[in-house]
């Protein structure tokens, strides 16, 4: 070991030793809700997605449950998505996805009061905007109900989640 390494050990032990002699009285700023693929879902993504309306919450029961949910399958299916790579989304068509996010808000300062709250900024809306239109595109070219029967649709979208489920590992550490 050389003497750099050796220095660099003892520092380390030296702020280990100091961070458990102090005392602790940390704030909770943010919270691991799953973790998708080794891909974390914090709980001011879930909030932020609700507050936005990307991700609706389930008519009744627990709102962040089900938008977390909601979040797991959705990363869940952008790990197939990148793996099969549809063509990106037309800019005009992220616009007009963008523009309706904005248009639930009765003002361009109450969206903006939603995006500081929750730490995302206007590019990382459009990221979210242009993933879902990625998304919608792959669905609508694998998934295909004969006589457009949606519910037939869906039910296919669904069993294919569920063997996403089991052979992706999936940690959700959420506790309503």
């Amino acid at each position: 070991m050389t003497r750099f390494q050796m220095a660099g050990w003892q520092a380390a032990g030296l702020i280990a030793g100091v961070a458990l002699a102090a005392p602790v009285s940390a704030e909770t700023i943010d919270r691991v809700l799953a973790v998708v693929a080794g891909q974390l879902i914090m709980m001011s993504d879930v909030v932020a997605v609700r507050d936005l309306g990307i991700v609706p919450p389930a008519a009744g029961g627990d709102p962040v449950g089900s938008v977390l949910t909601k979040l797991v399958d959705r990363e869940l299916m952008l790990v197939e998505v990148d793996r099969y790579a549809p063509p990106e989304p037309e800019d005009a068509e992220i616009d007009r996805e963008v523009a309706a996010v904005r248009s639930r808000f009765p003002s361009e300062k109450a969206f903006g009061d939603v995006l500081a709250r929750s730490g995302f900024d206007a590019a990382h809306v459009r990221e979210i905007v242009r993933q879902n239109l990625r998304l919608r595109a792959y669905l609508d070219q694998r998934f295909t109900a004969p006589d457009g029967d949606e519910r037939r649709r869906q039910t296919l979208i669904d069993d294919w989640i569920v063997g996403l489920r089991r052979r992706t590992p999936v940690i959700n550490l959420y506790k309503p």
